[in-house]
């Protein structure tokens, strides 16, 4: 009997992951990798980082090649190679040698579609303008390094995405001057105004030059032009704008697309032809937040996915468990701040309609008595009826990888959100509190879930004060000092409690640093038959959302 075939269309994470699954369950299988560039396993997640010289060789950024691939795997490897169609009927592919020019047809028994993404459409005038590049692959590193040493002193950067931060960052290790244009009224589209306030502050004090809610218009001879009329003088542009999934052999091949954008695929990566399965940044994933179709780009689940799809392919789908839901926990440093995500932003669940409940809080990441603890501000999206996580946001220094992670794991495991009050973590004053972070998140879910407080958001502070709420401040007078909430009344929480000052009638608002005094006053106040609402968060998140949205330090 013939070995069956398998071909993949693609490299580097699913493609690879997909190929060696294959082999070393199979090793009889043919197995043939189509790719169109010079290199079919990079680290392109370490791209932005050679850039800026953390990863001074090279030669690490190529895991394999089509030779090493070729003596452990016996991979038939064709790197430079195009598919131009899909003959389903046929079960046969078109090849381009994109050296040569010359086409093959080669049939298969399974295929595998890791496509990847595309760039955005070219700026208009980067073919007579100033060096333009992505940040996509090898050749494109090697071209940015060349424009920077070549003489080059400052540096745009299109879009505030993954790779558009990477890329400020790593520009401004180099020493070069960088300006930031971004589409967007805020940086990092997964964070919430109030979070994202952080990034705002630390990009600023890297004295990187912000211009947001604008565009490149057009690239010049100099620099750029922007949308609001700016024109910028530079030596080279990045464009990190964000990509758009590659269907167009899926949609040349006649399966179809969901209602994302991406290709349409099962539980275990089949497409709607049962041969063709697809993995990686061009298919739909199943949000775990919501249980829609999503378009996911995250190279853990394309390297996972690629593994599963193999396993598929071999022992059949009855034996393979069907894919999870997609987080989307990602995790991404700017200088000397730690950003991480997970699920749902709570915009996106506004923009939704999806009821949800919110918890702010800003621990330290270990013991507050032990030298060195950094605060943290972490923000929890629960469903109000059955207390599930929605999604998260942690912005800080240390210790940010290790709760979002935990709390990837509770949102995949079902953990309801007042249940991290119970989870055992290890503790011990350089690493961790008493009560973790994760721990207080806890905490305050079962609060609200068992109706022993009521918060008010930051942003709707305004509102409530304009229906006749008044806020009070419980915090000491230093800290009143440093910053205050115009308009609020101070009244410290010992003096709170000593009943010594007279409150005014109507509802109130509490607020302290941030929340945990406000919790205590409020529960006074409502044991004292108050209106009371605690802001969530306390003064540093309404801060972070004021220097968010207002572009001003509170």
């Amino acid at each position: 009997m013939t070995a069956p075939r398998t071909i993949i269309v693609g490299g580097v994470a699913g493609g690879m992951s997909a190929a060696t699954r294959l082999r070393r369950l199979d090793d009889d299988r043919e197995i043939i990798v189509i790719e169109r560039g010079p290199h079919v396993s990079f680290a392109s997640c370490g791209l932005p980082y050679y850039v800026g010289g953390e990863i001074q060789d090279r030669a690490s950024l190529l895991v394999q090649t089509p030779e090493s691939l070729r003596a452990r795997f016996a991979l038939d490897v064709r790197v430079r190679h195009e598919v131009v169609s899909v003959d389903r009927q046929t079960r046969t592919i078109r090849v381009r040698d994109l050296a040569t020019g010359a086409e093959e047809a080669l049939d298969y028994d399974t295929l595998i579609l890791s496509p990847g993404t595309v760039p955005p459409a070219p700026l208009t005038g980067s073919e007579d303008g100033i060096p333009v590049a992505t940040l996509r692959t090898i050749g494109d590193v090697d071209r940015i390094v060349e424009t920077l040493s070549s003489g080059a002193t400052h540096a745009i950067v299109a879009g505030g995405g993954f790779i558009g931060l990477e890329a400020v960052e790593n520009l401004a290790r180099r020493g070069i001057r960088v300006t930031l244009v971004h589409r967007g009224a805020l940086p990092f589209r997964p964070l919430d105004a109030e979070m994202a306030g952080p990034v705002v502050e630390e990009l600023r004090a890297h004295d990187v030059d912000l211009r947001l809610s604008d565009a490149i218009a057009r690239v010049t001879e100099t620099g750029v032009v922007l949308d609001s009329g700016d024109a910028l003088d530079a030596d080279l542009v990045i464009d990190a704008r964000g990509p758009r999934p590659d269907t167009a052999l899926a949609v040349a091949a006649g399966l179809p697309l969901g209602h994302s954008g991406g290709i349409a695929v099962d539980a275990w990566h089949r497409t709607s032809d049962p041969r063709i399965f697809a993995v990686g940044d061009a298919t739909e994933k199943t949000d775990a937040a919501s249980g829609a179709a999503a378009l996911v780009t995250m190279a853990g689940l394309a390297n996972r996915h690629g593994r599963s799809a193999a396993d598929a392919i071999v022992l059949g789908v009855d034996a393979v468990e069907p894919a999870e839901p997609a987080t989307g926990v990602a995790i991404l440093r700017v200088f000397d701040l730690v950003i991480a995500t997970v699920g749902a932003s709570e915009a996106r669940l506004r923009a939704e309609g999806t009821p949800h409940r919110i918890v702010h809080t800003h621990p330290t990441d270990h013991a507050g008595y032990f030298p060195g603890a950094e605060r943290m501000a972490i923000k929890l999206m629960i469903a109000p009826a059955d207390d599930r996580i929605l999604g998260a946001q942690i912005v800080g220094g240390r210790g940010v990888d290790r709760r979002i992670d935990v709390l990837s794991l509770a949102m995949q495991t079902g953990v309801p959100a007042s249940r991290l009050s119970r989870l055992e973590l290890a503790y011990a004053p350089p690493f961790g509190a008493a009560k973790d972070a994760v721990n207080q998140l806890g905490y305050v879910a079962d609060n609200l879930r068992g109706g022993l407080t009521r918060t008010l958001q930051w942003h709707e502070l305004d509102a409530a004060r304009e229906a006749g709420a008044t806020l009070i401040d419980v915090r000491s007078p230093a800290e009143v000092a440093a910053g205050a909430i115009p308009g609020s009344v101070r009244i410290p929480l010992d003096e709170l409690r000593s009943g010594g000052t007279p409150l005014p009638k109507g509802p109130l608002v509490v607020h302290c640093q941030v929340g945990q005094r406000g919790h205590t006053a409020a529960r006074l106040l409502s044991a004292a038959g108050h209106d009371v609402r605690n802001l969530d968060g306390g003064y540093l998140t309404w801060a972070a959302g004021r220097t968010a949205t207002e572009g001003i330090r509170p």
